[in-house]
């Protein structure tokens, strides 16, 4: 069933960043290898390589007292755990959380022209597995 994304659930380093979080992606693909051989008669043959991903996220910004910028900052540099569902309500079959680590390559501080309103985009790497979890 179609449905607008409006209560995405955002949680890095176990805390709930929702509240702050304004558009996320989890865009994940595996290596395109080139399995051709004689034997597969004039057709080109694909395995899956590696899986490769990331995690891009664009926040509305907060200097608050363990806000989001000072989290942010001392995960800079560090592997952490990112845990998204399309809705904030419970892990279900119509509602899975993604989950794995990432690599905390950027933080992006400070980014916009004057009258904008203060956000900040994230593109993380992934750093291992992940799941898709349904219960």
């Amino acid at each position: 069933m179609a449905f607008a994304l409006t209560d995405v659930y955002v949680e890095i380093n176990s805390i709930n960043w929702s509240a702050l979080a304004r558009q996320v992606s989890l865009p994940f693909e595996a290596e395109d290898l080139d399995s051709t051989t004689f034997g597969t008669t004039g057709w080109r043959s694909r395995i899956a390589g590696l899986k490769d991903g990331s995690v891009d996220i664009e926040f509305v910004n907060d200097f608050e007292a363990a806000g989001l910028d000072e989290v942010l900052w001392a995960l800079f540099g560090q592997t952490t755990t990112v845990l998204i569902r399309p809705r904030s309500a419970p892990v279900s079959g119509t509602n899975p959380a993604y989950t794995g680590p990432v690599l905390v390559t950027q933080v992006n501080p400070i980014d916009g022209t004057v009258g904008d309103l203060a956000t900040r985009s994230v593109s993380w790497p992934i750093a291992g597995p992940w799941e898709r979890l349904t219960s």
